[in-house]
């Protein structure tokens, strides 16, 4: 069980850092003039790192991955069409599934497919 938690707080971390600096990066350098907005594309941006870290295990199997990260696309669409609007709300989901995509293609590249060990 403490290796469950572990793993949690590792991906929360990764939440974290991601949000964080993808926040930075659009607020510095990209400059939407809508910080809520920015702050948004940053959750979605951390929010996949994260999802992508917890799930890098064999204990999921990848339909489950992929069944996973689409609810957390679902869930990012539907903060988005409720606080923005939908038009806003779809570029998020091309952050979550381009950094979701990136992570996977990375550990691919290992021995052992995975960015854990």
């Amino acid at each position: 069980m403490q290796n469950i938690f572990t793993d949690m707080q590792k991906a929360l971390m990764y939440f974290g850092l991601g949000t964080i600096i993808s926040f930075l990066i659009n607020y510095f350098f990209l400059s939407s003039e809508n910080i809520g907005l920015d702050i948004y594309y940053a959750v979605a941006f951390g929010s996949a790192w994260g999802l992508a870290y917890y799930l890098d295990t064999p204990n999921f199997s990848l339909p489950k991955k992929l069944g996973l990260s689409f609810v957390g696309m679902g869930i990012l669409v539907l903060v988005g069409a409720l606080i923005f609007n939908l038009e806003l709300a779809i570029p998020s989901i091309l952050k979550f599934s381009t950094v979701f995509v990136a992570y996977y293609l990375f550990a691919s590249f290992r021995g052992n497919k995975s960015l854990r060990n």
